[in-house]
């Protein structure tokens, strides 16, 4: 078989309906239109949103309260948790790029926050954008320092 042997399959395709070409054609006078109206005119058509006159649902939703708006400015924070630090290995500076190679965050251009769940054994030198205030305790009651990063 060679492409220029293939053709569709039998009753598959069928021929385009050629409308308000004569009567014997079967889709004659009106065309399928009806008579007269805003659908048998050319360009006759509402547009999508169109409510019969009432105020569409798009223009309602700016003022339906928390429908249809998401702030620009959101942050959104990976969190890392002190029971998922705990498999670092000790004296390791816990930054973006050591989150990253133990695939506790997906990139190093995440902002990161770090939650109190679990304990810390080891004194880390954390480099985060946003810590908890239980993981600050801990995290100092182990020996450990917090630098607070920007947001970029």
């Amino acid at each position: 078989m060679k492409l220029h042997d293939l053709k569709p399959t039998e009753g598959s395709k069928r021929p385009r309906k050629r409308v308000g070409r004569g009567l014997g054609s079967g889709q004659g006078t009106y065309a399928g239109r009806g008579r007269k109206g805003q659908h048998a005119r050319s360009g006759g058509t509402k547009a999508p949103y169109h409510e019969g006159g009432n105020l569409p649902l798009i223009r309602k939703l700016p003022f339906v309260r928390g429908i249809g708006f998401t702030s620009r400015n959101k942050i959104v924070y990976s969190p890392v948790n002190l029971d998922d630090l705990a498999e670092l290995p000790a004296g390791v500076e816990v930054n973006a790029i050591s989150l990253v190679e133990a695939g506790l965050v997906h990139s190093v251009r995440e902002a990161v926050v770090i939650l109190g769940r679990g304990d810390v054994t080891q004194a880390f030198t954390v480099k985060a954008q946003r810590v908890s205030e239980a993981a600050r305790k801990k995290i100092e009651a182990a020996g450990g320092k917090i630098e607070l990063l920007p947001l970029e």
